[in-house]
């Protein structure tokens, strides 16, 4: 099965042997792609006991436990790096998340859909309703996502907290995208970060 192009621009810049840790790593998908294809040795933490379970049958070490509240148990540089793909937004606390991720991993891959895209800008501007896309496919009133955060917002977020970006993707249409107006035209971003 393929990767969801986030996971997939993350898995071609994993180096080949690293302890990786995937937090909100769903069925462990972008795990069993790095194991398998990178030679890493990956760990996860997921919320969903299905989605633990499913991973599980993989062959994949995941504990379940919740980003907000488990990550203060993993010790200070223990992988490589750590992971936040479609996360970032649900977290309750985001800084504490990206603080704890900075903490555990030498660099962190976060990706996240970005809210100021053109077409969720419509959907507000022009039909006064929250967007539900192929990427943010669930009603207001079901989604996970508590912070509806922008590239442009990201940046300064990371920027107030002194970390540095390493570089960042932007992709439109499941394709990459330039990164020239991205806050506006792109629909999800990828970001490599370091302290």
């Amino acid at each position: 099965m393929a990767l969801r192009p986030d996971l997939a621009i993350i898995a071609a810049n994993i180096t080949p042997g690293s302890r990786i840790l995937d937090v909100g790593c769903g069925d462990g998908q972008l795990m069993a792609a790095l194991r398998d294809e990178r030679g890493v040795d990956a760990r996860g933490l997921e919320i969903d006991p299905g989605n633990v379970a499913d991973a599980m049958a993989r062959g994949l070490s995941v504990m379940q436990g919740d980003a907000d509240r488990d990550l203060v148990d993993y010790p200070d540089a223990s992988f490589d790096y750590a992971i936040l793909s479609q996360t970032l937004q649900t977290a309750m606390r985001p800084h504490v998340v990206l603080d704890h991720l900075l903490r555990i991993g030498a660099q962190a891959f976060v990706s996240f859909p970005n809210f100021a895209h053109w077409r969720v800008r419509a959907s507000l501007l022009w039909g006064g309703r929250m967007p539900v896309t192929a990427l943010l496919p669930l009603e207001w009133y079901e989604t996970p996502n508590i912070h509806h955060v922008t590239i442009d917002d990201f940046r300064a977020f990371v920027a107030k907290r002194g970390i540095t970006v390493v570089d960042a993707w932007f992709l439109s249409g499941g394709k990459r995208t330039t990164a020239a107006a991205a806050n506006f035209r792109a629909e999800h971003a990828v970001f490599l970060l370091q302290r």
